[in-house]
């Protein structure tokens, strides 16, 4: 009975520890983004209502596909947000654009609807929303993260990181 509950502690303190004893075969921090052509704002004529289901689009955010932006060799980020169906997608997407103001001619922003760029979901196995990647400029992710962040947190990370590649 005693080797149960050894075990049973094991399990609790990997799992709790971030550690994943099975691998769900999705992009994580360290790994290479893949290059894959998703849909622009010229790709649908402009129609902001054939790329995204946010109300309150930012036509910044859709203005690359990502193969394109990877080959920018740019900070990156890239939010995976459904806000046609996803309330926390809906206050992601605000925040970034906030943050955007902040970083737009220093750091690229792309928003990947589930219904209108769903090959994106598929290429990085995105499950459910919303998730934000931020990479770097050698297409490395450096955060990846689900659920909705605070503009705090997303400031920070690229605070720093620009910091870090200016300084390379």
């Amino acid at each position: 009975m005693k080797i149960w509950r050894y075990l049973s502690v094991f399990l609790m303190v990997t799992l709790l520890s971030g550690c994943l004893l099975f691998d769900d075969g999705s992009y994580k921090v360290g790994m290479t983004v893949p290059s894959l052509r998703t849909k622009t704002l010229a790709d649908v004529g402009g129609d902001l209502s054939r790329i995204t289901s946010y109300r309150y689009p930012d036509k910044r955010m859709y203005q690359y596909s990502l193969d394109d932006a990877l080959a920018k060799g740019q900070v990156m980020v890239l939010a995976f947000a459904t806000p046609g169906h996803c309330t926390q997608c809906d206050k992601h997407l605000q925040m970034l654009k906030g943050i955007m103001d902040k970083y737009e001619d220093k750091v690229l922003f792309l928003h990947m609807d589930q219904y209108q760029n769903p090959e994106a979901f598929n290429a990085l196995t995105v499950i459910g929303d919303p998730w934000t990647y931020i990479i770097d400029g050698k297409n490395t992710i450096r955060l990846r993260r689900a659920g909705r962040m605070l503009y705090r947190e997303v400031d920070a990370v690229l605070a720093s990181l620009l910091k870090e590649e200016k300084a390379s």
